[in-house]
């Protein structure tokens, strides 16, 4: 096999690319941050359509290391894409305001859902939201997922391989292995460029370490929350709806600071807002310590986040042109874009309960495919369908 192939590059996303500040990018993310629905899937996809194909400001390579980067890494994977590119643009400032900023807007937002949940005793109406815009967010992401899929792989058949095992195993086991996600990039690394000696790259050894020796204690008040929420940013693979099952065995059963209707309507929230889904962390938190409970939660799940993204992201654009590592990263990327995919499926299969979701996903899809329809217009037409049945 030649790897001169597996590294030709687009000339659309690579070749010519536009000038742009660490302001655009920033404002750029703000936006992403402020009407992007559809969760990590739909995110990543909206980035790579955005920055690499249309507006030109990174290569598709650049791209593609930084989704293998953030998929190796623990934590919410839209979140740790923007903060590499950010830190492309800017080092440690362009990452820091690139993940701020695209942050922030969903975090304001379920904040102030999490206010007029205290105050008026619950958000009832968001389930019957949640019911349409679930499903609308189905289609939404199938397309992501797709478009990702054929413009990253093209007509590489062990890519092609590695993707579909990746897939089939997050669709059955409902949860992704960083595990297989790393052998795919060793596989795709002996197949295309063997190297003389088997030793992993330094950064993705460094990260590694330090996430598996991050395991702080437990003591009380807003530090106790805040600690937990370290641990979900640090511990948790797979982004997203991901990290729920952690905060439901913690939040409800372990520490018992909500309840499970609570906590339902926490995850609700998260889906009706834009952003990262894992922002869910903002509600919860200011449902057992107000404002303050709500920032330390964010900020406890974010900042583990953040590190697994700066400290190994020289040595990954250090060794970009290493073929080893361009072999190792096409591994990688193939095996994530198949756990999203795979993502897809669970969502999918949770999401779809009967014909109207089905309708509703489906006509999402094809607004999308044939008419072109911005998604935050889909999800708010998905939203009023939802509400009219709930109303029936």
């Amino acid at each position: 096999m030649n790897f001169a192939a597996l590294t030709e590059k687009a000339p659309a996303a690579t070749d010519g690319l536009r000038q742009y500040t660490l302001k655009d990018l920033c404002l750029y993310f703000l936006r992403l941050g402020t009407t992007g629905f559809g969760g990590p899937v739909a995110l990543v996809g909206y980035m790579e359509r955005d920055l690499v194909e249309s507006k030109r400001w990174f290569e598709r390579d650049q791209f593609f290391r930084g989704l293998a980067l953030a998929q190796l890494a623990p934590g919410p994977l839209a979140a740790q894409l923007a903060i590499y590119l950010g830190y492309l643009k800017g080092r440690i400032k362009g990452a820091t305001l690139a993940g701020i900023a695209f942050v922030m807007p969903s975090f304001v937002m379920v904040t102030t859902l999490g206010m007029l949940y205290v105050r008026y005793g619950g958000l009832a109406w968001m389930q019957a939201l949640f019911y349409g815009i679930g499903a609308g967010i189905v289609g939404i992401i199938v397309r992501s997922a797709v478009k990702l899929s054929i413009a990253t792989l093209k007509h590489q058949t062990l890519l092609w391989a590695l993707f579909i095992l990746s897939c089939a195993f997050t669709a059955w086991t409902k949860s992704e292995n960083p595990w297989l996600i790393l052998s795919a990039g060793v596989i795709a690394m002996l197949i295309y460029a063997p190297p003389s000696q088997l030793r992993l790259n330094h950064a993705i050894v460094s990260t590694a370490t330090l996430f598996q020796a991050l395991h702080p204690s437990e003591p009380g008040g807003l530090t106790q929350l805040f600690l937990f929420f370290v641990k979900a940013g640090a511990f948790v693979f797979g982004s997203g709806l991901a990290i729920v099952p952690f905060l439901y065995g913690g939040v409800v059963h372990e520490h018992r600071w909500l309840t499970e209707r609570q906590f339902l309507d926490a995850v609700a929230v998260a889906m009706i807002t834009p952003g990262p889904v894992v922002i869910t962390v903002g509600f919860i938190g200011y449902l057992v310590g107000g404002f303050p409970g709500a920032c330390i939660a964010c900020l406890g799940v974010f900042l583990p986040v953040y590190l697994f993204v700066v400290l190994p992201a020289p040595y990954v654009e250090r060794y970009a042109s290493n073929a080893h590592l361009r072999a190792f990263v096409s591994g990688i990327t193939a095996a994530a874009i198949g756990a999203l995919a795979g993502a897809v499926v669970v969502l999918g299969q949770r999401t779809i309960a009967d014909l109207p979701t089905l309708l509703i996903a489906a006509a999402a899809l094809l607004l999308l495919v044939k008419f072109k329809i911005p998604e935050p217009v889909i999800v708010l037409l998905a939203a009023v369908t939802g509400l009219l049945l709930y109303l029936q």
